[in-house]
């Protein structure tokens, strides 16, 4: 998929490259997780694995993406229809979950992620919380 976006395309590998090293700085990094994850999908057509940082909404179980300017940008036609596996970078542990793509007002697209139950190292999201 080749990028059509409004900035020159060498410089979005630049970019991505620092947003993902930003939610990893000592200093920026606790500040920027707050509102910045890195999201890693399988490619509907291709199969190739693809990650790419963008900023996200949290409550509880539900993930919510609003795509900026979804017309220039493919990645997030992998999840129209009946969705698509995902996996995402939050509280420092890597969580899966399933994402469904959908259009509303003026050509804007919302990617939904509902997280599964278990993180991907096996933990229960409550495992260590006393009862």
């Amino acid at each position: 998929m080749r990028y059509e976006g409004p900035l020159p395309h060498w410089l979005i590998r630049p970019i991505n490259g620092f947003t993902t090293a930003l939610r990893t700085s000592p200093r920026w990094g606790r500040l920027a997780r707050r509102r910045l994850t890195v999201v890693t999908y399988t490619g509907r057509r291709s199969g190739r694995t693809f990650s790419t940082p963008v900023s996200y909404r949290r409550s509880g179980e539900t993930v919510t993406i609003n795509v900026a300017m979804p017309e220039r940008k493919r990645w997030w036609r992998n999840f129209t229809g009946e969705g698509r596996p995902i996996s995402l970078e939050l509280d420092e542990q890597v969580r899966t979950g399933h994402a469904v793509a959908r259009p509303y007002a003026k050509g804007r697209v919302s990617l939904t992620v509902r997280l599964d139950d278990r993180r991907e190292d096996g933990e229960s999201p409550a495992a260590g919380t006393a009862a």
